[in-house]
């Protein structure tokens, strides 16, 4: 269909019924916003060609703090807020992709290298997919694209991963006939993330924003990892899950991710391995003398918290799928003291005086008193925390929170069932 032809079937409710199960209730924002994306498209590429809609989530890590990059397991769900775009093929060698808000990207995809200058840029993961999936044996080409995102950034919702997910989901719409699986549109995703960004990472957020629903990861073989959906309701707890955004910025925080890896994956090098999972924790232990002298405490305490947050994932499922959501949250809250203790990921050491994470968890103890959970939320060390919060309490919590981060710091979101979604 042509760009009019798209913009009538929003105006005259043809996706209404995948905007309810994509959101909820919001239908007449969410026309309004798919019609604002499709005027985007016209003001940048025109009216010409053929276009296509498509959305991909953002997503919430629930359980295992920095598990992932070291082969093990997590719980993550996709969430309602995430990135739609309106695109179209264009015959050339060119990918253009025009974000609202940002500078238009402009990647010759015939260039396969990775390119200083787009170090730690957009086009940087527009590139390192498509050379990915043409490695892959997938065919690759040209497009032009505008997108909307409302994933905060610096969230800890993924904005960088939901946008390489939706890279990689446009190419496997407009040149493989939308067949590219999901779990290689991720790792398609997480090698750009390391190889062109140049930011290491793991591949859960990748995997939640392209596979949807509430699902736990199992990544002890990372090119085969076991994804399983979780069957639980989480509408029917009574409670509301709360991102909080503190107003931090992930911008300078580079150094501070990668060294959870490194010290973490320096742990399992002085035990003889490549990855803390494939590590026996009473050899850790008994090692813990000399590994302490060689690598320090702080290496050694962020092992610790992987053995245990890495086992907790698998009591933090089995609680949902028994319906034994106190339990979880128990569970929940145990985790979130360990990124605090341990992991040590609530502030960057570079800037002590700014620690709105350890803040925002402090009044979530003291307004929950006990009756909910709090923990940190993704990457960590600036960003956001997330709160399971009693529905009769959600007010209370919601006006504290922003009385002290500001109004529209606390976000109650659903959980999405699909992944990456095309309209049609």
């Amino acid at each position: 269909m042509n760009i009019k032809e798209l913009k009538e079937k929003i105006a005259r409710g043809a996706f209404d019924s995948k905007f309810k199960e994509l959101y909820g209730n919001d239908i007449a924002a969410q026309r309004q916003r798919y019609l604002e994306a499709a005027d985007g498209f016209i003001r940048n590429f025109g009216e010409a060609g053929d276009v296509f809609l498509l959305s991909v989530p953002g997503r919430s890590e629930v359980g295992g703090n920095h598990t992932d990059h070291n082969n093990g397991r997590v719980l993550a769900c996709a969430v309602n807020l995430d990135i739609i775009a309106v695109v179209s093929p264009t015959g050339t060698n060119t990918i253009r992709i025009k974000s609202k808000g940002f500078e238009l990207d402009v990647v010759d995809i015939r260039e396969k290298s990775p390119v200083k200058s787009e170090k730690g840029s957009s086009s940087a993961l527009i590139r390192g997919v498509a050379v990915r999936l043409e490695e892959l044996g997938y065919k690759i080409g040209g497009f032009d694209a505008y997108t909307m995102s409302d994933v905060l950034k610096g969230s800890g919702l993924s904005s960088s991963a939901a946008f390489e997910v939706m890279t990689a989901s446009i190419i496997s719409l407009l040149f493989n006939g939308g067949n590219i699986n999901p779990l290689v549109m991720a790792q398609a995703g997480q090698y750009a993330e390391c190889n062109y960004f140049g930011k290491p990472c793991g591949l859960m957020d990748q995997t939640a924003c392209a596979v949807g629903g509430f699902i736990s990861i199992d990544f002890k073989d990372t090119q085969k990892p076991i994804i399983e959906k979780l069957d639980f309701n989480f509408s029917e707890t009574g409670y509301a899950m709360c991102i909080v955004d503190t107003g931090g910025n992930h911008a300078d925080l580079s150094d501070d991710y990668a060294a959870i890896r490194s010290e973490m994956t320096s742990v399992a090098k002085f035990l003889g391995h490549n990855n803390l999972r494939e590590c026996d924790e009473d050899k850790f232990y008994a090692n813990l003398t000399d590994i302490r002298t060689k690598l320090g405490d702080r290496a050694a305490l962020r092992a610790i918290h992987f053995f245990n947050d890495n086992a907790r994932v698998l009591d933090e499922a089995a609680a949902l799928k028994s319906g034994n959501f106190r339990e979880f949250l128990r569970l929940v809250n145990e985790s979130g003291r360990s990124s605090f203790m341990y992991l040590q990921n609530i502030y960057s050491i570079k800037n002590p005086r700014s620690q709105g994470l350890s803040l925002a968890l402090s009044l979530s103890e003291k307004l929950l008193k006990g009756c909910g959970a709090w923990r940190v939320h993704g990457g960590g060390f600036a960003g956001t925390i997330q709160a399971f919060v009693p529905l009769e309490k959600l007010d209370e919590f919601s006006a504290a929170m922003e009385n002290v981060f500001g109004k529209g710091a606390c976000h109650k979101l659903m959980i999405r069932p699909k992944g990456a979604y095309f309209f049609e």
